[in-house]
């Protein structure tokens, strides 16, 4: 265990990053997750609508670098092909 103020102060501070880091891995999934479940169904409209919230989103958990700003970049990418490339098909 800490055994001065300062090590004590940064283990508080810690745990107290580690949550809030949680939290924004659990948003970011969660987008993910709704994305997912759009395009799966086939709603473009609705995934389409919800695109410009889950740039968004990504893009804000990445700049605190809990997940890199090149995998927030690819996953958007990537989506963004899938919703224009499926309006084509149709």
């Amino acid at each position: 265990m800490a055994n001065t103020k300062s090590a004590i102060r940064r283990t508080k501070r810690t745990l107290v990053q580690a949550s809030i880091n949680k939290t924004r891995k659990s948003k970011y999934k969660s987008a993910i997750k709704k994305m997912a479940t759009y395009l799966n169904e086939g709603n473009t409209k609705e995934a389409k609508n919800f695109l410009p919230e889950f740039t968004s989103r990504l893009m804000k958990i990445a700049k605190t670098g809990v997940v890199s700003k090149k995998t927030a970049s690819r996953k958007i990418s990537r989506i963004t092909k899938k919703i224009y490339n499926s309006k084509r098909k149709k």
